[in-house]
């Protein structure tokens, strides 16, 4: 079996399509509506090419970065995506400890089947838990307590969510969520909801999202919690600035992984726009679409400080289980190595904007 492991994150897929039964893999790979922003994540990424430097030494190449302070390998770290007892029965408990094993950091998604204490116990490393603000707001705020309690370094709220978005498949195979672990004793998790016409999922969504959630709830969290909050769903210059105005130690460029609105744009053809509005003020990190390390490289050359992996991982937890989560990040890891070498950039502060041409760049040389 070792011998012929899969050797790019597309193989991973296939495997994680035979493993899983379909309703699994269509929850775990789909989008919104039309999926055009699904296809679009991806498809961006393919538009960008590199602009490579040759004779420059690069016998030795450093992939390390900082982000909030910490110190990291390389700029990949992993995404916030619920439910990983549907890709092994392990659960996030062993996606931890393939991010540990990396000496990267993991992003628990709220939405975790194992609880948070588990995830802590199972190994040490730097992990940021992500949150939605309910309705029910002592909810949330308990679940922040318990995260910084346990040593989470940083609290990533995702702010494109007021309410669920409409992801066809999950309809179709009226999709029922394993048990959202952390939620058990804070909120009724009614397992006999009525899923006709639409999946389990969609109404537990209706009856726990705010969607009057708003710039007050920034601050709201800011009051309740003294860890770094990084704002997780921004995708345009105007809401990057006001980001950075209420407080936010970091925005994280996403358009949740294209599940939410379709037709929003793809995430790398955003990320230059947020970039230029933060100015620097603070880490903007990207997400979405990340398949190969020459996206990785392409963002970092677009002024994203780090890269978060989502289905990919979940990908190599189907196929192989904690191995297999592991060996993705170690293939990212080593494509980005690579891109630098052949690109002549011996640190990540060497990927400048040079090194790429976006279509706009094409576009803007016609002209």
């Amino acid at each position: 079996m070792e011998d012929n492991l899969p050797v790019n994150v597309r193989e991973y897929q296939e495997l994680a399509k035979k493993a899983l039964p379909k309703m699994h893999y269509d929850y775990i790979n789909g989008g919104a509506e039309d999926e055009y922003t699904l296809r679009e994540n991806i498809a961006a990424y393919g538009r960008i090419l590199l602009r490579p430097r040759v004779l420059i030494d690069v016998s030795k190449i450093d992939m390390s970065t900082t982000l909030l302070g910490y110190n990291m390998p390389s700029p990949i770290i992993v995404a916030p995506t619920g439910a990983h007892k549907l890709a092994n029965p392990e659960g996030e408990v062993a996606t931890a400890r393939a991010a540990a094993a990396c000496k990267t950091i993991m992003v628990l998604s709220f939405g975790s089947n194992c609880k948070i204490e588990e995830v802590a116990s199972s190994c040490d490393a730097i992990r940021f838990y992500q949150l939605y603000v309910y309705k029910r707001r002592d909810v949330s705020a308990t679940l922040v307590r318990r995260a910084e309690s346990l040593g989470f370094k940083a609290i990533v709220l995702t702010v494109d969510t007021p309410v669920l978005g409409r992801r066809e498949a999950d309809i179709r195979n009226k999709m029922i969520a394993p048990p959202f672990a952390n939620l058990e004793g804070l909120m009724s998790l009614d397992d006999d909801l009525d899923s006709e016409g639409g999946s389990k999922l969609e109404r537990f969504a209706h009856e726990t999202l705010d969607p009057s959630l708003s710039w007050k709830d920034v601050e709201w969290l800011k009051s309740i919690t003294s860890l770094p909050i990084l704002l997780k769903g921004i995708v345009t210059a105007e809401d990057a600035r006001k980001a950075v105005e209420v407080g936010a130690a970091g925005v994280i460029v996403s358009n949740h992984g294209a599940r939410q609105l379709d037709y929003a744009p793809a995430t790398i053809s955003a990320l230059e726009e947020v970039v230029k509005a933060v100015a620097g003020a603070v880490p903007v990190l990207v997400d979405g679409g990340v398949r190969r390390g020459t996206d990785v490289f392409k963002a970092l050359a677009l002024g994203a400080t780090a890269v978060m992996v989502g289905r990919p991982v979940l990908f190599g937890l189907a196929a192989r289980g904690e191995a297999g989560a592991r060996h993705v990040i170690e293939m990212l890891n080593r494509e980005l190595e690579l891109a630098m070498a052949l690109c002549g950039c011996r640190s990540v502060a060497e990927v400048t904007r040079r090194h790429v041409l976006t279509e706009g760049d094409r576009i803007r040389a016609l002209l």
